[in-house]
């Protein structure tokens, strides 16, 4: 079994176990490309701040105190801010830089926990983190197991029709998605709300 993610930071602030390092990576490199990308970033400088997120993540790490909900995801939504800004002011020296007072005022919200713009971070966030955590997890299950918590946990299927197609007991569909769901929460403990 795979440890949780609360323990996951924390062999990442021994620096001993670079498959949990990988883990991290695989986990959060699509998502802060994607936030970055979305602020006006061509593809290479995207990859180098992700690079430089990562860098002070890293370096930061030992530090961090988890202190509830949201506290890992806020930390890193600062930290790319933080990136970002000096991404931009950097490159409002040269002829070409855009962004502005426009970008000022998008990091501004990002800045702000409680703005539109961090709910929406907050919530893509999540949504990422789940998402790539059940990829994670699948191969740990059997695919009749797999199959079963998916139609019914996500595809809205009823109980019965899906214990039905997959020749169970709609107990069994009940236990598959409780498998599922109680690995998923171990995975998330700690990263989502």
């Amino acid at each position: 079994m795979v440890e949780t993610s609360v323990s996951l930071l924390e062999r990442l602030r021994d620096g001993t176990d670079p498959s949990s390092w990988q883990r991290l990576v695989d986990l959060y490199t699509p998502l802060i490309r994607g936030w970055l990308r979305r602020h006006g970033l061509q593809d290479t400088d995207a990859d180098d701040l992700v690079q430089e997120v990562l860098s002070v993540l890293a370096q930061e790490l030992p530090a961090f105190e988890h202190r509830g909900a949201g506290a890992f995801r806020s930390w890193l939504r600062t930290m790319t801010v933080n990136r970002l800004r000096n991404f931009w002011r950097a490159r409002q020296a040269r002829p070409a830089a855009i962004g502005g007072s426009h970008l000022d005022h998008v990091l501004d919200q990002l800045e702000d926990p409680h703005s539109d713009l961090s709910r929406l971070w907050n919530h893509e966030h999540d949504q990422h983190v789940v998402r790539r955590c059940l990829e994670l997890i699948e191969p740990e299950f059997a695919p009749s197991t797999w199959q079963a918590f998916r139609r019914v946990t996500l595809d809205g299927a009823g109980v019965d029709a899906v214990a039905a197609r997959l020749g169970l007991t709609p107990n069994a569909v009940f236990i598959a998605k409780s498998r599922v769901l109680s690995r998923l929460r171990q995975e998330v403990r700690g990263l989502v709300d």
